[in-house]
């Protein structure tokens, strides 16, 4: 009997790190052929898709830098993933201040409505947002695209941060009271100083997703010299012929600076995602 369930035991256990490996090969094989075909030239892509191929080449690389306006469309991406992370986090701080430690009237439901628009998907926004934009001329805008994200991501990172300000000790609050210190002061001095898990989570989070957005910023920067790194590398694609191993050169280019941007922040984004999950 207990031999019977050591087996089974095992078993099972094989069966479930079976399962996990077969799950990690198929996430991660991607990742791997976009380097590896990255590495190549046309003729190596078309001798083996799949695997790496040697020697190395580099010239795709070059390729997907020289050609097109890479330059370009990499500070336009810059620009617009700054301009929208910096004013995402700065409402969002004073926003979860004002939910987690102030009191005033509607206080739960406009909370409660903050979080029901994370459901709402951005792509029937597109209308609506497309003919104001084109009201007000901030189509075609960097700026208008700004808020867009801006305003997009807002709402989980107000409740990111409420969450986690609801867990800041009372007895810190209460002695900056007595101390006299306002409102601001209490979120700049007392507040923001311990804040540094979750501030770092929005913005890598926030960072990541507005780098690689694609739709918004090709529906509202149509112009050539305003597209993003992600757009200019799609429409780079129709122009050069599906050069497959130039495109994925340009990818893993366009990954590294998010790749960057965690290992900078990666020893604060754990703990920042379970932020508030725990009272204590």
């Amino acid at each position: 009997m207990a031999k019977r369930w050591f087996i089974r035991k095992h078993l099972q256990a094989g069966i479930k790190q079976a399962v996990l490996i077969l799950a990690s090969v198929v996430a991660l094989y991607p990742v791997f052929w976009l380097v590896a075909t990255a590495f190549k030239d046309n003729a190596q892509y078309r001798e083996n898709i799949f695997f790496f191929s040697w020697p190395l080449k580099y010239t795709s690389f070059i390729q997907s830098v020289t050609q097109g306006k890479f330059g370009l469309w990499f500070t336009n991406s810059f620009i617009l993933t700054f301009g929208s992370v910096l004013i995402c986090t700065v409402i969002a701080l004073f926003a979860a201040f004002a939910f987690a430690h102030m009191r005033f009237r509607g206080k739960d439901f406009l909370f409660n409505v903050l979080i029901s628009i994370m459901v709402i998907p951005v792509v029937i926004l597109i209308v609506p947002l497309f003919i104001l934009f084109i009201r007000t001329k901030l189509m075609a805008t960097h700026i208008g695209l700004i808020i867009i994200y801006s305003a997009v991501t807002l709402p989980f990172s107000v409740y990111l941060l409420t969450n986690f300000f609801k867990t800041s000790p009372v007895e810190m609050l209460e002695a900056g009271i007595i101390d006299g210190c306002s409102n601001l002061k209490i979120l700049t001095r007392i507040i923001l100083p311990i804040s540094g898990p979750p501030i770092a989570t929005l913005i890598v989070v926030n960072a990541l997703w507005v780098w690689n957005e694609l739709l918004l910023a090709l529906v509202f920067l149509p112009k050539d010299n305003l597209r993003t790194l992600m757009v200019g590398i799609t429409v780079f694609k129709n122009k050069f012929n599906l050069d497959i191993p130039v495109t994925m050169a340009g990818l893993l280019i366009t990954t590294l600076p998010m790749v960057v941007l965690y290992i900078i922040f990666q020893k604060f984004f754990i703990r920042g995602l379970t932020a508030g999950s725990v009272k204590g």
